[in-house]
């Protein structure tokens, strides 16, 4: 009778929620493959787990060390210098194409197509390559350089060339991000502008007091996008200079691929990656916290 019961009621559940079936196979692989990793991560980041030996003592040296070790300490600071310099720059970068692209010109559609060209292949491993190939010291810019009679640096083997070469990469990934301003731009009235314009408001007047505040919800979007994302570059540095000169672009990523499959330390890899994840949850906590002072909803009362 019990049994009876029990297969009546199973059979009402998946009637009154057919939807889980749809979605039972997404939810199955996001459980092997992202929830799994994620616990596991989180329990081999209180042992010694070696990729071949195993685990032989449990405790929290790895997040000490984390917290003493210089060259560990060095990379989370590069990693805070490289995003705090790539992601405003590639924001106010990809404003501003935006904001060019927005007017009626003429080929604006070939524009728009070339500026995101370099979203698409950034990121691949090609471009990293070219990327090297392009500041070598026989590389194309100095051969420009040479031309013009100045004598070109060494870009890969000085510390401050080679992560402005890490930054720049990354701002010139800037067209995903131009598009979506330039969907949000898109969005603005039109009469607003017209408006202002028989009130005497030039265009730098209407930009910074009209659109600006019209798309900071969308500029918040990007901003935590990019932020998240700058935190975990990985094929830039370790293609282009593998974490040199000296450590000079050695970031996190970089830090945890090393210790996980060269050092096969898994467990100190672990513990830097929840550090990781937790720097990422107090930045994006801290900007959900700020945008009611500075993020404008169009649904929300005044």
């Amino acid at each position: 009778m019990s049994n009876t019961k029990a297969v009546k009621s199973s059979g009402k559940f998946w009637k009154e929620n057919k939807g889980l079936l749809f979605i039972l196979p997404w939810l199955i692989g996001f459980l092997i493959f992202k929830g799994y990793p994620f616990l596991s991560s989180l329990v081999y980041s209180f042992s010694d787990e070696s990729l071949f030996e195993g685990i032989s003592r449990w405790g929290v040296f790895n997040y000490v060390k984390i917290f003493t070790d210089r060259k560990i300490k060095t990379g989370f600071m590069t990693t805070f210098k490289y995003s705090f310099m790539t992601v405003p720059l590639k924001l106010v970068f990809a404003l501003f194409i935006a904001y060019i692209l927005n007017f009626k010109i003429k080929g604006v559609k070939m524009f728009r197509t070339v500026y995101y060209i370099p979203s698409i292949l950034g990121s691949s491993v090609a471009i990293a390559v070219l990327w090297k190939a392009i500041f070598k010291d026989d590389g194309i810019v100095n051969m420009i350089l040479g031309f013009f009679g100045v004598a070109g640096p060494h870009w890969l083997s000085n510390k401050t060339a080679s992560l402005f070469i890490i930054c720049l990469l990354r701002v010139w990934q800037f067209g995903s991000t131009m598009v979506i301003f330039l969907a949000a731009l898109k969005g603005v009235s039109p009469d607003l502008y017209e408006a202002a314009s028989l009130d005497g408001a030039g265009k730098w007047r209407q930009f910074f007091t009209i659109t600006v505040p019209l798309i900071t919800p969308v500029i918040f979007y990007n901003l935590v996008t990019q932020l998240v994302q700058a935190f975990q570059e990985f094929n830039g540095p370790y293609i282009i200079t593998q974490g040199g000169p000296r450590g000079a672009t050695t970031l996190v990523s970089l830090l945890i691929y090393n210790n996980a499959f060269k050092k096969y330390d898994m467990g100190l890899a672990s513990a830097q990656a929840w550090v990781l994840f937790i720097i990422l949850m107090i930045f994006t906590a801290i900007l959900q916290y700020s945008q009611k002072h500075w993020v404008y909803y169009s649904d929300e009362e005044a």
